[in-house]
């Protein structure tokens, strides 16, 4: 039987840990009481004068009768051991009342102070509870008139819209809505309409309920004005996230173009919004609802968490000190707010009734999968599969080094074939699994610590993937790519013709390229998907809205740096038909040949410097120009050593040196301070931090070293420690290797510093942002 202790830990909300009451404290205090029982009992009398009587049978039986009658005393005078009063203290700044709850020892206890701390640590638990529990409740409440607000604009507008679409006059404005571009100001100027007429006064009634709801519309029914040409102009502001790059153009051409737009000569050169705008707003509307639910479920399962906790110590309390006392402290329990209050599931009902009627027409279990997703169960398949595999795996690897031996594969005579046409694209596919592999270990890892990656990526629990998945695609992935290996030795070794054999590198590669596009709904694909989404959002960073996710990924890239070289090699050799003459030559020794090497290099370090700034126009926050001038060093350093491996004089060295060590230093405090939130000198962990969710500290200094020796592998590139092009090439591999080992290490530390921020602002729920508010009539 598994105990609650654990239970708890397994079931209760990261990110609201501290909210919970404190189990663990309150079960050492049940054990000081238990220990001072055992103190204060006198030691049994082991000097009999006598031996045994005939009259200790009748002696015991009536000890027993006796104990029985005390103990039914004391059960009906169970509610005068202990006696639960409430105070009402009104709060600062507001009119709501306080309840803090107060325990007296009515019956004496014989470990009288250790009762009477143990109540008053869960006096203090209690009274957390409720304050947190009100506090959320009514977060989650005005949220909920929020939205309910947000939701009855929408529909109004799309009444408004439909009646125009309906008339036959209205022009150009029977298809959509004119507005002024800065700030998302919509604005709507009808044509000619006979006054008086049902369709305009009932379209005045709707005006004036969006009114009602804090929607301004200029030149509205309450005091309407004309325009030159005598047409009612009427405006109100929605506003859509510029997180795609149309919008995020149209929000920099909004603000050039503003004053042409909103010049009065030049009225006719409004833009004009049709209703896909209109079904933005429903979405980001309906994903609001879909997190507010969300919160209230986890709010639900908040306090029905901490009701069994209560229930469960109360019950040790009163196995340790023989008494019925927890009767009557559950009876204050159940009457305080955290379990009294219904308007959590009254919240939920009407949020799922709304849901379904207005974003499921009226189907309920459709509405349910997005309020409730599924999450994927564990399968023993996948476990199964990545044993297999691993097998696999290791056997294909062990015959390939036994055939490379035999058939010379590494001789002076074959090496440079070998190393120009097969090296490069098994790179690409060995640190590409390395990293797949490392990846599953960070998923392994931030599962047994309980950090939750899924909401902080913002991943859907129902595609979301795991451990095991990693691990199997990491698996698969690599015994396919062993297997092609011992094909192409085999056919070199059976004397097939080169230029045939050099194929099957790229072909593999072709492979799994169109297996991560491909559409069809096998092999993970919304996984791959999402990585292809995630990409598209790297390479036009400054135009996308810059996620968790997006960034991430992006630092993984800056790690793959060697990957994408060898993927701009394996491209010229195939493209330039070099697999057929294996003029190996032709494509190192161009000029744009070696000018891509610096786009390769530098477009990773680009990418991340232009979400740094992204970031910073969106949060107006000058840390993140100050992350970007991290990546700005980066790219220079990158720069120097690529132009010292051609012109090696004494100038570039020092070039090199001095930027490398400078991009360094700015890494490795970014690291540690930044990303990993250590070295903090007044931390109660010596140079680390104050929240810790590694248990060993030493493991944090390890980490710390590690990351540090890591970092500086660059002066194998300006100390060239090379005999021979093979060892060259197994030397740049086994470097390239070591950073992907430090990406996958510094993962875990960055992640868990981001979920310990979630915990320190108790963030479980993520806040969408809404579409409508409100304006002033001058736009």
């Amino acid at each position: 039987m598994v105990k609650f202790s654990k239970e708890l830990e397994a079931q209760l909300i990261p990110e609201w840990k501290d909210a919970f009451v404190n189990y663990w404290q309150l079960k050492k205090h049940v054990k000081k009481i238990k220990l001072s029982r055992k103190n204060k009992q006198p030691p049994p009398d082991l000097n009999h004068d006598f031996g045994r009587s005939i009259l200790d049978a009748i002696r015991f039986i009536a000890m027993k009768a006796f104990s029985t009658k005390l103990f039914l005393c004391s059960n009906n005078n169970t509610d005068e051991s202990i006696q639960v009063g409430s105070k009402s203290m009104e709060e600062d700044g507001s009119g709501e009342q306080e309840v803090l709850y107060q325990t007296e020892l009515v019956q004496l206890f014989s470990e009288e102070d250790e009762v009477r701390v143990f109540f008053e640590r869960l006096n203090e638990e209690l009274n957390k509870v409720n304050e947190f529990y009100k506090t959320k409740e009514s977060e989650f409440l005005e949220r909920g008139e929020i939205l309910n607000n947000q939701l009855q604009i929408l529909l109004d507008l799309k009444q408004v819209l439909s009646d125009r679409r309906r008339k036959p006059n209205t022009g150009i404005l029977s298809r959509s809505w004119s507005f002024s571009p800065r700030s998302s100001d919509f604005s709507e100027s009808p044509a000619e309409m006979t006054e008086g007429s049902p369709e305009i006064s009932q379209t005045d009634e709707v005006i004036a309920a969006l009114e009602r709801n804090g929607v301004n519309f200029i030149n509205s029914a309450a005091g309407r004005a004309k325009t030159k040409k005598g047409k009612p102009k009427m405006a109100m502001r929605i506003d859509i996230p510029a997180t795609t790059p149309t919008r995020t153009i149209s929000a920099v051409t909004s603000m050039l173009w503003e004053d042409l737009v909103n010049n009065p000569k030049k009225e006719g050169s409004a833009d004009f919004i049709n209703r896909r705008k209109i079904q933005c707003a429903g979405k980001m509307i309906r994903s609001a609802f879909v997190e507010l639910y969300r919160g209230l479920g986890l709010l639900k399962t908040y306090s029905s968490l901490n009701m069994v906790a209560f229930t469960k110590i109360l019950k040790k309390f009163d196995k340790v000190s023989n008494q019925q006392a927890s009767a009557s402290y559950l009876k204050a329990v159940k009457r305080s707010h955290f379990i009294s209050s219904d308007k959590v599931v009254r919240l939920m009902d009407e949020v799922e009734s709304i849901f379904t009627k207005h974003f499921a027409n009226n189907d309920r279990k459709k509405a349910m999968k997005f309020l409730k997703p599924q999450q994927q169960k564990d399968s023993h398949m996948v476990t199964f599969f990545v044993g297999l595999f691993t097998g696999c795996f290791v056997s294909l690897f062990s015959i390939y080094i036994i055939l490379a031996h035999l058939s010379g594969i590494f001789s002076s005579t074959t090496e440079t074939s070998f190393m120009e046409t097969v090296y490069p694209v098994f790179s690409v596919f060995a640190l590409l699994s390395l990293h797949l592999f490392l990846y599953g270990c960070n998923l392994f890892m931030w599962k047994n610590t309980r950090i939750n990656y899924n909401f902080i990526f913002e991943f859907a629990p129902s595609t979301a993937l795991k451990y095991r998945d990693a691990f199997l695609i990491c698996t698969t992935f690599m015994t396919s790519v062993v297997g092609a290996m011992v094909i192409h030795l085999l056919l070199r070794a059976g004397g097939f013709s080169p230029s045939h054999v050099d194929t099957i590198p790229g072909i593999l590669l072709l492979i799994f390229i169109a297996l991560l596009v491909c559409p069809f709904d096998i092999f993970y694909r919304p996984t791959r998907y999402c990585f292809l989404r995630i990409l598209r959002n790297i390479i036009c960073s400054p135009f996308y809205k810059v996620l968790m996710v997006d960034f991430f990924m992006a630092d993984q890239l800056t790690s793959q740096i060697p990957l994408l070289r060898h993927l701009e090699s394996t491209a010229c050799y195939f493209l330039a038909g070099n697999f057929k003459t294996h003029e190996y030559a032709t494509c190192k020794n161009g000029q744009l040949y070696r000018q891509l090497a610096y786009v390769i290099s530098f477009s990773p370090y680009y990418w991340r410097a232009m979400q740094c700034a992204r970031r910073w126009f969106d949060e107006y926050d000058l840390d993140h120009l100050a992350n970007m001038g991290k990546y700005v060093s980066a790219m220079v350093a990158a720069g120097a050593r690529l132009t010292y491996a051609t012109q090696s004089n004494n100038l570039w060295f020092a070039v090199v040196l001095v930027t490398s060590v400078v991009a360094t230093v700015y890494q490795l405090y970014w690291d540690f301070v930044k990303d990993w939130g250590l070295l903090n000198p007044n931390s109660k962990n010596h140079w680390l931090r104050d929240d810790l969710i590694l248990k060993n500290k030493s493991i944090y200094y390890l980490s710390i070293a590690l990351n540090v020796v890591l970092r500086v592998a660059w002066i194998e590139s300006i100390m060239r420690f090379r005999i021979n092009p093979i060892q060259t090439h197994l030397l740049d591999f086994f470097l390239a290797s070591l950073e992907v080992i430090r990406r996958g290490h510094w993962n875990f530390y960055r992640l868990e510093n981001e979920h310990l921020n979630n915990v320190g602002k108790f963030r479980a729920v993520k806040t969408v942002p809404l579409p409508f508010r409100e304006t002033d009539s001058d736009g």
